[in-house]
């Protein structure tokens, strides 16, 4: 026997009403009888409720009977047939919200979910069979680094042939606020990429980016990092009452432009040289206007737990809502730590602070070989970094600080088994580029060089720019914090392609596969996740934490940021040798109703929108 059909709320509503009709005849005389005196009038009422309770159960009960009997109540679709401008149908639904998946069609107009259900006579200017595949809610990077990549190729293949419909930006650096001191000391990475910055205001870099057009949804925090370099530069010092003041106002006004909240990247120099009061302070700026404090946080290896203490005294003070970025045990040292790490952080949730973290779910972390050098050794910028690596008596210092244990700074040297843990993944200088897709182990030996010499020299010749992947973590603790019910996922990286400029770099294998590596190795394979739990980590948990109130469920009148793609198949494929590989798997990737992968092929269309935070001043 069929299995019945789901009961709809907008039929029982309707057969409801039409059962009224009769109710009022058979009322009236009652109605017109109350008109004697109060007393009446009162037990009159009484009874006319006891009448409505009665018919409302009458009206379920014949409902549920229909349905018991094989029939059922003709649904009509929230739009009229003929009106939708899509319909996805025969797909198993999963809807973001951890529930398990159930069978439906799914109409689109205007770009937004217009009815779920059985959708039969329903009329639409294209239909997409799904059949045998998932329809989801398309997925949310919580930290995606696309902010320059996007102006050079808007389409960004690497993110929606993994299902990413909206990212999330502006780790600790945002686009804006911009200076011409900040641009000219930047310039390696402006050439780099062929951008003329040619906006100042966040609100500027909003406006480009909708002239322009975008594949995807963008939204973006305003950087602590960014503020303190407005006002004091790369110097490493603590700014003057009146300076903080100015780096408050800063935020504020990002915030009112559309900033989702303010970020830190408190690795990175001149990040570093800021105590977590001035920290406090521009949070608290964040929270007026509903924003949420993201962190790269100051230590992610030995001293940890210190790090995670800092964020959470943050979010207290400053009366914010916390992600921690990238969650990670960093370095073979701490490889084991992460259940101690989990429960730190569920001891602050549990205590009352709304504390959540994201990860990218794989062994190696990439981010600036200059990261190896100590804090100190940046002040200035990378022109005086560089230098202090000239100089062969600070290069000295330089070698002894990242030969000694420190629980100061971060010291991936420390860190990692060993050179042959570093990968160089991008470089600006293209006399480099045979560089790229060697350890620094192999380039080492192959100058004829010790290895911390060969990252001091590499830092010189390439201007400060390179970009490595560090072999630096335990895929026990990586599976375990991508277990954790408030994990949520970022890619760590921009948005990239394989043709073009972006296709001469050598990037980490997470800017082209993360999501569907997690749906591949995590849910399919191993079934440490199930598949409607992965999806609730990729939409509904993301959206909830970033108030996208209107996005990451599949729900009548949400913005049809949508995926189709068959569980069994969906695959990275993207190496740390062959990185430049488009994930397999989508058939479709819509956004805001509009395909941008269409049968598994990219569209030429640019649907994507700035998603401004609660704070945007219309």
């Amino acid at each position: 026997m069929p299995a019945p059909p789901p009961i709809e709320a907008d039929a029982v509503w309707r057969f409801y009403m039409k059962v009224q009709l009769v109710r009022v005849q058979v009322l009236a005389p009652a109605v017109i009888l109350s008109t004697r005196k109060t007393t009446c009038r009162f037990c009159l009422r009484k009874d006319s409720m006891s009448r409505r309770q009665s018919v409302l159960g009458l009206v379920i009960l014949l409902y549920l009977a229909a349905i018991a009997s094989g029939s059922r109540l003709k649904s009509v679709p929230s739009s009229a047939p003929g009106t939708f401008d899509t319909i996805i149908k025969n797909g198993h639904i999963v809807d973001g919200t951890g529930s398990p998946w159930y069978a439906a069609d799914v109409g689109i107009s205007d770009g937004k979910i217009a009815a779920i259900g059985k959708l039969d006579g329903a009329k639409a200017r294209r239909v997409l069979d799904a059949g045998g595949m998932v329809v989801a809610p398309g997925f949310v990077d919580m930290l995606g680094q696309s902010e320059m990549s996007i102006l050079v190729n808007p389409h960004l293949p690497s993110k929606i042939y993994q299902g990413i419909t909206t990212e999330i930006t502006g780790e600790g650096g945002s686009a804006a606020p911009l200076n011409d001191a900040i641009i000219k000391a930047d310039r390696v990475t402006y050439e780099h990429l062929g951008i003329t910055a040619d906006w100042r205001t966040l609100g500027d870099y909003f406006a480009r980016l909708e002239k322009q057009g975008a594949g995807i949804n963008l939204a973006s925090y305003v950087g602590a990092t960014q503020v303190r370099r407005m006002v004091l530069g790369d110097v490493d010092r603590d700014p003057s009452p009146a300076e903080l003041e100015q780096m408050k106002s800063m935020v504020s006004q990002a915030m009112r432009e559309g900033a989702v909240g303010v970020s830190t990247a408190l690795q990175y120099p001149p990040a570093p040289y800021a105590k977590t009061e001035e920290l406090i302070a521009l949070a608290s700026e964040a929270s007026r206007f509903g924003g949420v404090y993201a962190s790269h946080i100051r230590d992610e290896g030995n001293s940890i737990i210190p790090a995670l203490d800092e964020a959470i005294r943050i979010g207290r003070e400053a009366r914010i809502p916390v992600e921690i970025w990238h969650l990670k045990a960093a370095g073979k040292p701490n490889w084991g730590r992460m259940p101690e790490i989990v429960a730190h952080i569920q001891k602050a949730r549990d205590a009352g602070i709304d504390i959540t973290a994201d990860t990218y779910a794989y062994p190696a972390w990439f981010n600036n070989l200059s990261a190896f050098i100590p804090p100190w050794a940046h002040d200035g910028g990378d022109s005086k970094l560089i230098e202090r690596l000239k100089d062969p008596a600070v290069r000295s210092r330089i070698r002894k600080d990242m030969e000694t244990h420190s629980t100061t700074w971060d010291n991936e040297w420390e860190e990692v088994p060993g050179p042959q843990s570093i990968l160089v993944s991008v470089v600006s200088n293209p006399k480099l580029l045979p560089l790229q897709g060697k350890t620094i182990d192999q380039i080492a030996k192959q100058r004829g060089k010790d290895p911390i010499d060969a990252i001091c020299d590499l830092l010189i010749e390439d201007h400060g720019y390179t970009y490595v992947a560090v072999f630096g973590m335990d895929e026990p603790d990586v599976a375990l914090a991508l277990q954790q019910p408030w994990v949520s996922i970022c890619n760590d990286s921009q948005g990239t392609a394989p043709d073009g400029l972006l296709g001469k770099e050598h990037p980490h294998p997470r800017a082209y596969g993360t999501f569907p590596r997690i749906l591949r190795k995590y849910v399919r394979e191993e079934k440490k996740l199930r598949l409607e739990e992965a999806i609730r980590k990729f939409a509904a948990l993301p959206a909830q934490k970033m108030r996208l109130g209107d996005r990451g469920v599949l729900k009548v009148g949400m913005w049809a940021d949508v995926v189709v793609f068959d569980p069994n198949t969906i695959a990275d494929r993207a190496t740390f040798e062959e990185p430049n590989q488009l994930s397999a798997g989508m058939q479709y990737v819509l956004v805001n109703g509009v395909p941008v992968i269409d049968a598994a092929k990219m569209t030429t269309s640019l649907p994507g929108k700035v998603l401004r935070g609660p704070g945007f001043a219309h």
